[in-house]
């Protein structure tokens, strides 16, 4: 091909040319009659306008990667919870000016077309916001890297609640199409699963290749997403697999006249990529599961193998020129499928298969809960990925082997070791299979990578001390402060500069601005622009009336029994309480703020739920509180609905049991929105203190070697109960039913779990410190300046939490890339490159 006779339009982004592509995507692209065009028209011809201007980045910066010849990195996610596109790709471009006013001339409002857009369903909580975190700072640091995952179409679910309780539906966030996606059929990979296994005899044995057949297939289909770097040509790319079937329809089913099993077959293929995380409390859920990590991992393994072939002819580079990267246990049977690639497919020999391997995987750990780290059962495995299994037993028993000869026959540490757990049912061990196969293996906070070297990995960590290392947690700036918070942003603009944007140590700059009193002033007033807001979006969707002088406390993420939602709850009853005891005792104003999805399953964390709202009703309805409490569960949280409440917090929950959170990003958004923290030495909490000052933090509760030491003594929850007639009451009044009169036994359970069964996270245990730092909270807050200053200061310290500091140690210390070099000579160096698809 003759690049020179190539020629096409580049996209100017002036108002005019801006008008004029929207002008032409909707008459064009969308097909519609301006006069006729709906919001969702205008939305999408707008944002296919806005595509354009990232596209030739994105293709520049690929060729440039090939031609520079650096090392990418593959990072691997069943979660990318990215949020809305629209906004993060105006700011990235700094278009927001031009696109507003260009849609202005056209009598459209920009502010309200960006709310039409729905969040990306592909994830859940902080493992899916950490990973789309990430992206964007590997794109603003020029790290060549792509994201792999799954497209799912209805995403986890959408979140209604009906009579207090959590009702699931579908979320199909893809019902008007996605303009952001390229779809690429031509990048299509069959994934196998059942069968059996055939030995190939004599090819390096025992260890070597083998045959995989009489499968069932699946097709995945790539679907492609830029992802733009701020202040920076770079780009990156977010690649999606879809399920497809082998076979569209059954033609001779159907002209016989049985229509369902026409295409039984292929629904049956489509529903791997369905839905984030099937309900796991049924076999069938949790086999659709393990086919789900399997699909995208055997397509994305494939891919980037194609990828390097392109340019190579033999793997002896593959270390120097891939790097993968497992975001938790989900990802894992990457390990397997490469080496079943590599010896199967390629026939390398298992050594040299197996150190490849070892040098191309890294792995981050999320969670120290036994419970959390994922198994599956052998029978099922081996059902489902007979090759697989075999492979792991391969790798199970070479590496027994060698701790055998160094160690000797200990058959304890060979059992702890093994990576199948061999007690009760037989079990692989996922994480255990991504430790052995990892160069490097990181936590994501100081503590946590502390405590993950000291139990779950203990023995790992005494064969291989190397390997494991830490990574705190960030989150990227652009999206948590710049976008989510125009008003404080301003601020900092027109007092700091921008450069904050890409060097968030730059917030240093705001301390002695804190002792300032016009800007102490500013500050407040940023806060409640952002407290207006949120105000009003709980009148237009809830239809509470809350106060904005009152004090924002709020708590929203995933919920679940360690991150002790319920201890919150317990605090706001005993509240409650002393309202009605003494209304005129100077009570500081508090508007309480819940939010998070429960799993479909979780019977507990949905009781919970149903708790707070039964709660809410009883508290929202008592004229006697008044304007003194309000208590709000907003229903379907989201990326997009975090970037109203995070701004608009005063208070920020972080009070899960001390060594259970691995890190919390939610801690960092609150903190770097000018939010105060109440929490447990736990996770990231431990570092954020550290840089912000203990004493603008209010922290609580048993530490991490407390919490071991009251567990290892024998915990007695029955006797805290008993000897405090505060939370005697509490408990008492939502065992006896006063939030449940027309079914006062709703909540034993939750009475009795906390009571008499245990306590297992401890919430009594940490009852009267909470509450003694509810106090504090409370006593600061009535001097606004004081509180106001404090809240400078967290923001102030909050320059190590950038996700571009993470990514960098990532891309430096683990991953061994470069940042891809862009710019008129690099550009005309890349012209003839061939970039793979």
């Amino acid at each position: 091909m003759n690049i020179e006779d190539f020629k096409y339009d580049h996209p100017d982004r002036d108002v005019a040319a801006f008008k004029r592509a929207v002008a032409n995507k909707l008459i064009y692209a969308v097909g519609k009659d301006p006069f006729a065009a709906s919001p969702d028209d205008w939305l999408h011809a707008t944002a296919l306008a806005v595509r354009d201007q990232l596209v030739e980045r994105w293709m520049g910066t690929t060729r440039a990667q090939y031609a520079q010849k650096l090392k990418r990195v593959y990072y691997m996610s069943m979660e990318f919870l990215i949020g809305r596109t629209f906004t993060n790709a105006l700011l990235a471009l700094e278009l927001q000016g031009t696109v507003k006013q260009a849609l202005a001339d056209f009598g459209v409002d920009i502010q309200a077309l960006s709310e039409r857009e729905p969040d990306a369903a592909l994830g859940n909580g902080g493992l899916g916001r950490l990973a789309a975190c990430f992206l964007d700072s590997m794109a603003t640091l020029g790290v060549p890297g792509m994201g792999y995952g799954i497209r799912y179409e209805y995403g986890m679910f959408r979140q209604r609640i009906v009579d207090g309780q959590q009702v699931e539906q579908p979320d199909y966030w893809l019902t008007r199409g996605n303009p952001w996606e390229f779809q690429r059929p031509e990048v299509t990979f069959r994934v196998r699963f059942g069968g059996h296994v055939q030995r190939r005899e004599g090819i390096h044995a025992p260890y070597g290749a083998a045959n995989w057949v009489d499968t069932h297939d699946v097709l995945a289909m790539a679907y492609d997403t830029i992802i733009p770097g701020y202040g920076t040509q770079a780009t990156n790319t977010l690649r999606l697999w879809s399920a497809k079937a082998t076979e569209e329809i059954d033609l001779s089913a159907f002209n016989r006249g049985n229509y369902m099993e026409a295409v039984e077959s292929k629904n049956h293929s489509e529903n791997v990529s369905r839905v984030l995380y099937p309900d796991d409390s049924t076999p069938s859920g949790r086999e659709l599961r393990l086919h789900q990590e399997y699909f995208f991992v055997s397509a994305s393994v494939q891919d980037l193998l194609r990828r390097y072939l392109r340019n190579h002819t033999t793997f002896d580079d593959l270390p120097d020129q891939v790097s993968i990267h497992l975001n938790d246990t989900h990802p894992v049977l990457a390990v397997p499928e490469l080496m079943r690639l590599l010896i199967d497919e390629h026939n390398l020999p298992w050594d040299t298969a197996w150190a490849h391997t070892q040098k191309v995987f890294s792995y981050t750990n999320h969670t120290l809960m036994h419970e959390a780290l994922e198994t599956w059962p052998v029978e099922m495995f081996g059902r489902i990925l007979p090759r697989h299994l075999q492979i792991l037993f391969d790798m199970n028993s070479r590496f027994l082997a060698e701790v055998t000869q160094a160690h000797g026959h200990d058959v304890e540490l060979l059992r702890r070791l093994s990576l199948i757990d061999e007690s009760g049912e037989r079990r692989v061990r996922m994480a255990y299979v991504a430790v052995l196969a990892s160069h490097s293996i990181n936590g994501v906070s100081g503590l946590h990578s502390e405590l993950m070297k000291q139990s779950i990995f203990a023995d790992f960590n005494s064969l291989f001390p190397e390997r494991f290392n830490n990574k705190t947690n960030g989150v990227t700036p652009r999206r948590w402060l710049a976008q989510a918070n125009p008003p404080l942003a301003a601020l900092l603009d027109a007092r700091i500069g921008r450069g904050w944007r890409r060097d968030l140590t730059q917030l240093q700059a705001l301390r002695p601005m804190a002792q300032q009193p016009a800007f102490v002033r500013a500050f407040r007033h940023a806060k409640r622009e952002n407290k207006l807001r949120l105000a009003n979006w709980v009148d237009e969707h809830l239809r509470i009336d809350i106060d904005t002088d009152a004090l924002f406390d709020v708590q929203v993420k995933r919920m679940h029994e360690y991150k002790r939602q319920l201890l919150n709850v317990l605090h706001v009853v005993t509240r409650y309480h002393r309202i009605l005891a003494d209304p005129t005792a100077g009570h500081v104003p508090r508007v309480i703020v819940f939010a998070g999805k429960a799993a479909s399953a979780y019977q507990m964390a949905k009781l919970v739920i149903r708790l707070i709202n039964d709660v809410a009703k009883v508290i929202n309805e008592d004229e006697r509180v008044g304007k003194l409490l309000k208590v709000v569960f907003l229903p379907n949280y989201s990326v997009s609905l975090a970037e109203i409440i995070m701004p608009a917090a005063d208070l920020s929950e972080q009070i899960s049991t001390a060594g259970t959170e691995a890190s919390g990003t939610g801690n960092m958004k609150f903190a770097l929105n000018g939010a105060l923290t109440i929490g447990t030495l736990d996770g990231a909490n431990v570092e954020m203190r550290d840089n912000v000052g203990a004493e603008n933090f209010f922290i609580f509760g048993n530490t991490t070697p407390e919490v071991a030491q009251i567990r290892a003594s024998g915990y007695h929850p029955r006797g805290i109960y008993e000897a405090d007639p505060e939370l005697q009451r509490t408990l008492d009044s939502i065992r006896d039913g006063l939030f449940s009169p027309a079914e006062p036994a709703r909540y034993q359970q939750i009475f009795d779990a906390l009571v008499s069964w245990g306590d297992h996270y401890l919430l009594l245990a940490d009852y009267a410190s909470y509450i003694e730092a509810q106090a504090k909270v409370d006593a600061l807050y009535r001097d606004a300046d004081a509180w106001t200053r404090m809240a400078i200061l967290n923001v102030a310290g909050m320059g190590e939490f950038s996700s571009d500091r993470t990514i960098a140690q990532y891309a430096h210390e683990i991953w061994k890339t470069r940042p891809v070099a862009l710019g008129p000579a690099a550009e005309a160096a890349t012209v003839s490159s061939a970039a793979p698809r």
